[in-house]
């Protein structure tokens, strides 16, 4: 570039440096360099840090505060967040927001994209941007000055400064300068910005990582080439400290260098002032730290010269990345795996929420009555994957973690359903192939979660279809009995456990496969990375996470076995209840008035968890839960008759007053269509009133309605016996012709 060209600070430069040509300063120019660019570097970091500070705690100042002490940026940030936050409370009292953020192991500030993160990147984003600025000049200098000495052999200056380090890979080019090179510039840039990000994370160079003096002297080109049998060696612990000596010093310039060198690591390093403007929890900022850096990488990379291409790809971003690998993944793990499992083992975790709202609702923040440890666990997760997004490269390393977390809460979790249906009728039943299958078929398992391995029954089959697969599996229910009580779910809690955790299972779910589709463009933008820029991005122990779609599939298979066996189960208590109906003999002599008592159990107790499920699952799901009970106490009803003796007017009665009171229990749920009960038991009573026509009439009713009901319930029709009708021969013979089969 011509300098009639150059911006006017180039021009200053190009200036600056051809005046030193002319006096013979430029090795002296060098030294002085040398010697005054880290504590240059150290003010200009400390400087930007007050500047925020000044901005952090200003608004105090304004607001009648100046007489108390600076409030450090720590609780002025929590106090920001704190008032963003709505304070949400549940049912129970207690704060739903407080309950998760008690769950995380860090503070709502230091989240992945609380305040303390931002205030961090914003922070270190202006500092590195100002190193860089502060970089570009430097570059300019060092090849003026070494264009410069190489052009004048005999430079009258005293090179003695720098004899004895050598930073560039070419040592005369160095003695000429002073001792000063690009090189060297970067490398005490890269140093003091590593010090800073160390107190940043609250870490000393040597917990962070302890090859990092050598890595920072490897971005150096290799160590004072004469001296190294000395020691000097030894002060690579805080690499590139230099005194403040005076150029005027003739020949000594190179021992006090060394002298310098080695008192660095004796001295207490001088800190920025960060604990201002950032909290003490620190190791959590290292997310913040990363994007900063890796962005600085590039552009220092950018800037550098051809010869100095490979000293841009180490140093700083090598660091961090070694410390989110060492120190950041391995503490977050260890953290939040402690988080999960108090989540999941707290004796509230499964315990579905007291005082619950009146009805359900779907959303989180209106209600939803979610189970607290589901609800944390999902809290966790997305937290976790917060940090994934914020890191791209070591997105598959988070991902994994999750994929743990979730994998022992659903442990978690099937443990807990597994307590609730151990030894029941209804869980080994839906284990069966055959019943299985018929619950899949059913159209009303249309209603639960969508699970990719399952043909769940259409919502608009055919009636024929569904009325089939209907009978066929009340059919295969009526044959396991006698069903016996202890073979049932007596304690409603866990009925109610089943419920609440159906519905838990599925919303975590829904969230894992939203976390799962923002997780893998996280993980691809880090692959992608990691192909495009191999020397900055490049993947070292990441590997291709698994699925979350499949950990979301376990999850909503469990919840649907929740739905299952709580439909099962209701109609295995219908049958228990019903199943009186052939133990009992209906040959009152009068009208009774009320409902058998078995039926006065069974619509209680339907009513009784009808109302205790209402705010733990939605009414498509009540409806799934309760909608088998009408069926199968149809088909029972009918069927008994087979196996009643005898039945007088009096019992006829009493089995359509019976249906009329579980029409009406059944009726009374919300989320059952009340039409589809009482044209089901409307047919049971139509069935038992045909007893009460006269034997002519009822077989012209069969020969009219022969659809109506089966062959097999016409023929029961004639074989009970009803005081006060006679079958005759003649009205068998005329079945037989109506149903010759």
């Amino acid at each position: 570039m011509r300098k009639s060209d150059a911006p006017l600070h180039v021009k200053y430069l190009q200036t600056m440096v051809e005046c030193l040509c002319m006096l013979g300063k430029v090795a002296a120019a060098g030294a002085i360099i040398c010697q005054r660019l880290r504590p240059t570097i150290h003010e200009l970091i400390t400087t930007k840090i007050k500047a925020q500070a000044g901005r952090v705690n200003g608004p105090r100042s304004r607001l009648g505060h100046a007489a108390l002490p600076t409030v450090t940026g720590f609780n002025y940030l929590k106090g920001r967040l704190d008032r963003q936050l709505p304070n949400q409370k549940g049912q129970n009292g207690v704060s739903v927001s407080g309950a998760l953020l008690a769950a995380s192991p860090v503070s709502h500030v230091m989240s992945p994209a609380g305040t303390a993160q931002i205030a961090a990147k914003e922070l270190l984003d202006c500092i590195l941007d100002s190193v860089v600025r502060l970089f570009e000049n430097h570059v300019i200098v060092g090849e003026l000055l070494e264009s410069k000495s190489s052009q004048q052999g005999n430079l009258n200056t005293p090179k003695a400064m720098a004899a004895d380090v050598s930073w560039s890979h070419d040592s005369d080019a160095s003695n000429d300068t002073g001792g000063y090179t690009i090189g060297f510039s970067l490398t005490v840039l890269q140093s003091e910005c590593q010090q800073l990000i160390c107190e940043i994370l609250r870490a000393t160079p040597e917990a962070a990582s302890a090859d990092a003096a050598v890595q920072t002297a490897r971005l150096a080109n290799k160590g004072p080439s004469k001296d190294k049998k000395d020691g000097s060696e030894d002060g690579l612990t805080f690499a590139f400290r230099f005194t403040d000596a005076s150029a005027s010093i003739p020949n000594q310039g190179a021992d006090l260098i060394r002298q310098g060198w080695r008192r660095g690591q004796n001295v207490l390093q001088e800190g920025y002032g960060t604990g201002a403007v950032l909290p003490e929890q620190g190791i959590y900022l290292a997310a913040s730290v990363y994007r900063p850096v890796l962005q600085f990488t590039d552009k220092v990379a950018s800037m550098l010269p051809q010869k100095f291409s490979q000293l841009g790809n180490d140093g700083l971003l090598s660091f961090t990345e070694n410390f989110v690998k060492d120190h950041f993944l391995p503490t977050m793990f260890v953290d939040y795996r402690k988080s999960v499992q108090q989540a999941i083992s707290s004796p509230a975790a499964f315990r579905p929420r007291a005082n619950a709202t009146a009805s359900y609702t779907p959303s989180i923040e209106k209600g939803r009555p979610v189970l607290q440890g589901l609800l944390a666990i999902d809290f966790l997760a997305k937290e976790v994957l917060g940090w994934a997004q914020a890191m791209p490269k070591f997105a598959g390393d988070l991902i994994n973690y999750v994929q743990t977390f979730l994998e022992r809460t659903y442990e978690r979790c099937r443990t807990s359903y597994m307590e609730a249906v151990l030894e029941k009728q209804s869980y080994m039943l839906i284990g069966r192939h055959d019943i299985d299958n018929l619950l899949r078929l059913d159209p009303a398992s249309s209603c639960l979660p969508n699970s990719l391995d399952q043909r769940i029954g259409e919502p608009d089959a055919s009636d024929a279809e569904s009325t089939e697969v209907e009978t066929e599996l009340s059919d295969a229910l009526l044959n396991l009995r006698p069903i016996k009580q202890e073979n049932l779910i007596r304690d409603d809690s866990k009925l109610i456990l089943l419920a609440s955790l159906s519905d838990s299972l599925e919303y975590v779910a829904d969230s894992i496969e939203r976390l799962g589709k923002s997780s893998s463009k996280a993980y691809d933008h880090g692959e992608e990375n990691g192909t495009q820029k191999p020397m900055h991005h490049k993947r070292t122990s990441s590997a291709v996470p698994k699925d979350l779609a499949s950990f979301a599939e376990e999850y909503r298979k469990l919840a649907i076995d929740c739905l299952k066996v709580l439909r099962i189960e209701m109609q295995l208590e219908t049958i228990f209840h019903m199943q009186e109906m052939t133990k009992r003999e209906y040959l009152d002599d009068q009208d009774a008035e009320e409902p058998d008592d078995f039926v006065i159990s069974l619509t209680s107790q339907i009513t009784r968890r009808d109302e205790e499920m209402i705010p733990f699952v939605a009414d498509v799901k009540r409806n799934y839960i309760f909608g088998g009970i009408c069926g199968i106490a149809a088909n029972l009803s009918i069927k008994a008759l087979a196996e009643m003796k005898s039945i007088n007017l009096f019992g006829v009665q009493q089995i359509c007053r019976n249906s009329i009171a579980l029409e009406q229990a059944l009726a009374a749920i919300s989320s059952i269509d009340s039409e589809v009960v009482q044209m089901r038991l409307d047919r049971v009573r139509t069935y038992y009133e045909l007893l009460n026509m006269p034997v002519e009439a009822l077989v012209a009713f069969i020969s009219e309605h022969q659809h109506l009901f089966t062959a097999t319930e016409y023929k029961n029709l004639l074989k009970v016996q009803v005081p006060g009708r006679e079958i005759s021969d003649d009205a068998h013979d005329r079945l037989r012709e109506i149903f010759p089969n």
